[in-house]
């Protein structure tokens, strides 16, 4: 065990003796040391400066110096007189020049300075107490005599405060043994007859036993107060007994509530698992109703009648851009912005309780913008009024609906485009036969003519200058361009109506690209003062497409036909950057995408919306025949069973899209 688990254990009375004992040592070990501190202190800062000063003053007297400077064996001398002088440590004498003469030491050597001007040096190291007297001469400079004082005290004092300490210790041990006999008289004995009477009445049980009066000190209010737990112990043992036999009685009527008790609880357990199980299932259905309405396509919104948010769906969260815990509780205008155009005919649903319809509205989403119907449903019932929104996304269907138009378009116009090109080729082969006669029979080179001319009388070079004259030759040029145009007019027609049995076959999409750009770049004369080959053409091609089924010629056709187009944009445009067309093909399964792409004039909405319209053009008379994109997007559409689109903006170039269905997925080493 422990000496602080010992002293913890002590009874009070011993600890207070030793809490005493501790005390007075401490006292007097403190009062021995701070005399002893005080006696070092008054020595050195006092007295031994003094005895120094005064033994240096009796050495500098003029005849005593002088005869000690006058030889080093005088100077030991000198310094041996000081050795009776108690407190001196060391001493050294040093001659005018400053050279260590004679030095006296006791006890341990001390290193003192052979050359005076090594003294502050040394000052700076030494602790004891140090003198410096000038010894004056009387011709020349001083001498200097160096004193140094020990740093202990006497004996005599360690000895004298010994026997003192010891006669205040006996005299405090026989004051601490009259102490003990008044602690024990005064506090042990009342504390222990106290303990006695503690365990007597616990060990009898018996709370009528009193403790006997004490002095008016604490021990006698601790046993007044022990007295008074003892009365009132008394009186709570007797209720206690009271309440016992009452509290028996009372077990005996609980114990019958107990059984009741428990059939009520099983009952009530039994109605807390079916509730559980109920609100469990409900939970399960509200949940399952959610993931219902967060799966659907469309984006739907739940308002009150005050038009706030009670119910929202993932598609509108991606629609508007705000979070479900964000949006619910909030004003339908804060959490959907977009919808404040139609705040009127919410709000026309919501009093009148009528069903509103917009078509075809148009909002931004991913940077993209789309198109959708907002139909606002009443909301009614026993939770409340308030108003349903479900906003459909119909851009694909539009879409669809315009390819469904541009089919029935083609499929109309191909049928007429069939009957007119029949009807019309004959008269317009006649009428370049005819031409084709006429000039023959006005050579002068065919020998029939010029017999003819001659039975007739006149020259065929008189004719051929009259004709000249009156530009026959220009009308019949002009005719011959007119009827061949028109030719081909009727050659588009016919292959626009003809649906293609020719079967695909895979084709290298790169070599045809390049094959298309090179026919462009030698056969196109678009206008005067313009090179095709001046233009800049960008190839990115997609190195996991390879081979492609379709019909070359046919799509080769259709790539000169975007060639064409795009130079004449290009050419068309007003300064700006170097004219370029980029060629792009991209792995997009299950299509093989072909984008050509020019930096030209661009177009209009209006313009873009009928581009593929069989003889919708925008250039002048005479300069197109507004079939080649048409019969084009025939090509790619019902002869590859493909897409062509086309977006633009004025300004900065067009881009046609083609996409050709793959016959297969390609392989990952293509």
């Amino acid at each position: 065990m422990s000496l602080r688990r010992r002293l913890d254990n002590l009874p009070v009375g011993q600890k207070l003796l030793v809490a005493l004992l501790v005390l007075l040592s401490a006292v007097l070990l403190a009062a021995n040391l701070t005399f002893i501190s005080a006696a070092y202190w008054i020595s050195q800062q006092s007295v031994t400066p003094q005895a120094m000063q005064a033994l240096g003053q009796l050495i500098a007297s003029p005849a005593l110096s002088r005869q000690a400077l006058s030889s080093p064996a005088h100077a030991h001398a000198l310094l041996e007189r000081l050795q009776p002088y108690e407190p001196l440590r060391a001493a050294a004498l040093y001659d005018p020049q400053g050279r260590n003469l004679a030095q006296l030491q006791r006890g341990e050597q001390l290193d003192l300075p052979a050359h005076l001007e090594r003294l502050e040096l040394w000052r700076l190291t030494e602790f004891r107490t140090n003198l410096l007297i000038e010894l004056p001469q009387a011709e020349g400079p001083p001498g200097h005599l160096l004193l140094v004082a020990s740093s202990e005290l006497p004996g005599a004092f360690y000895t004298g405060t010994l026997s003192a300490s010891l006669a205040i210790l006996l005299l405090s041990i026989l004051l601490w043994l009259v102490v003990v006999r008044e602690i024990r008289r005064l506090v042990t004995e009342p504390i222990r007859r106290l303990e006695e009477l503690t365990r007597q009445v616990t060990r009898e049980e018996n709370y009528a036993l009193r403790a006997a009066p004490g002095n008016q000190d604490e021990i006698g209010s601790l046993a007044e107060a022990f007295n008074t737990m003892l009365s009132r112990m008394q009186s709570r043992e007797q209720q206690l007994k009271r309440a016992r036999d009452e509290a028996q009685n009372a077990f005996d009527h609980a114990s019958s509530l107990t059984e009741e008790t428990r059939h009520s609880n099983r009952q009530l357990e039994l109605e807390v698992q079916v509730r559980g199980k109920i609100e469990k299932q409900l939970t399960g259905f509200q949940n399952y109703l959610n993931s219902i309405i967060d799966s659907m396509p469309s984006a739907l919104i739940a308002l009150d009648d005050q038009l706030y948010v009670t119910q929202w769906n993932h598609e509108a969260s991606q629609l508007s851009g705000t979070d479900l815990e964000q949006a619910l509780n909030q004003p339908v205008l804060l959490a959907f912005p977009l919808l404040k155009p139609f705040l009127a005919q919410l709000r026309e649903t919501a009093e009148r309780r009528k069903v509103e319809r917009i078509e075809r509205v148009s909002l931004p989403r991913h940077g993209e913008l789309r198109h959708y119907t907002l139909t606002f449903y009443p909301l009614s019932g026993k939770v409340g009024r308030g108003v349903v929104i479900r906003i459909d996304d119909i851009t694909e269907r539009l879409a669809l609906e315009d390819a469904m138009v541009q089919s029935e378009k083609m499929l109309s116009v191909g049928s007429l485009a069939a009957g007119m090109a029949h009807e019309i080729n004959n008269p317009l082969g006649a009428i370049l036969h005819n031409v084709q006669n006429i000039r023959r029979r006005l050579s002068p080179d065919l020998e029939k003519n010029r017999q003819q001319a001659l039975e007739s009388g006149v020259s065929l070079e008189r004719i051929s200058h009259y004709l000249s004259a009156r530009e026959i030759p220009h009308l019949l040029d002009g005719i011959q361009s007119a009827g061949t145009r028109a030719a081909r007019i009727v050659s588009h027609m016919l292959n626009f109506s003809r649906r293609s049995d020719r079967v695909l076959a895979p084709c290298n999409l790169a070599q045809l690209i390049d094959q298309a750009v090179e026919i462009a770049g030698n056969d196109f004369d678009l206008s005067e003062g313009f090179d095709f080959k001046s233009l800049l053409i960008q190839r990115k091609f997609d190195p996991q497409l390879e081979t492609v089924p379709c019909i070359a010629n046919e799509l080769e056709q259709v790539l000169l036909n975007l060639l064409k187009n795009a130079a004449q944009a290009i050419h068309h445009r007003e300064g700006g950057p170097p004219g370029q067309i980029t060629l792009r093909t991209r792995y997009t399964p299950p299509w093989a995408e072909i984008q050509v792409t020019d930096n030209g004039v661009g177009m209009h909405e209006a313009v873009r919306k009928r581009i593929f319209e069989p003889f919708f053009t925008t250039k002048e008379v005479g300069q197109g025949t507004g079939l080649g994109l048409s019969v084009s997007y025939f090509i790619i559409t019902n002869n590859h069973k493909g897409q062509m689109e086309v977006s633009s903006k004025p300004g900065q170039g067009t881009t046609f899209t083609l996409r050709l269905p793959l016959a297969e997925p390609l392989s990952s080493g293509l």
